[in-house]
């Protein structure tokens, strides 16, 4: 039988992560001090634990991969305009914008999926927190399971 103990700190596992707005990786650290230190006390507890953490490390796996598909984009299309054969300093250093290339289409979709995804990611947080407030088990969609 779950207590309310039991379901607070599940709770506030899943909450930590927006520690991350206050200290870098927080959305790490937070959830894995917390689980580390209760994981022993339920398997409720260590289960949502295991998720969150499996969840946050997804995710960066998933910003690694798109950032690295979209980093290139822009980056092309800003050598794009620069002119290497008359750069003779900074007295004739200039830079074309002209026309938007389709590149530069690509790379803002892909940062506008990034966008979105950050929104989902924290609504997701939110309702594996309700979740756990309930008492219920809560699995995140698109999540490796490093941690089993």
């Amino acid at each position: 039988m779950l207590d309310n103990h039991q379901k607070n700190i599940a709770t506030f596992i899943h909450l930590s992560t927006f520690s991350r707005f206050f200290i870098p990786f927080g959305n790490f650290i937070g959830p894995i001090i917390l689980w580390i230190a209760n994981r022993d006390k339920s398997e409720f507890i260590d289960k949502h634990g295991k998720q969150i953490i499996n969840f946050q490390i997804s995710i960066l796996l998933y910003a690694i991969i798109l950032g690295t598909l979209t980093i290139p984009f822009f980056i092309f299309k800003i050598f794009n305009g620069i002119d290497f054969i008359d750069f003779n300093g900074f007295e004739s250093f200039h830079v074309n914008i002209g026309k938007p290339s389709p590149l530069l289409y690509i790379g803002g979709a892909l940062g506008a999926l990034a966008i979105i995804g950050f929104i989902i990611e924290l609504a997701l947080i939110v309702v594996a927190s309700l979740k756990a407030r309930d008492g219920q088990l809560y699995n995140y969609p698109l999540t490796i399971n490093f941690l089993k």
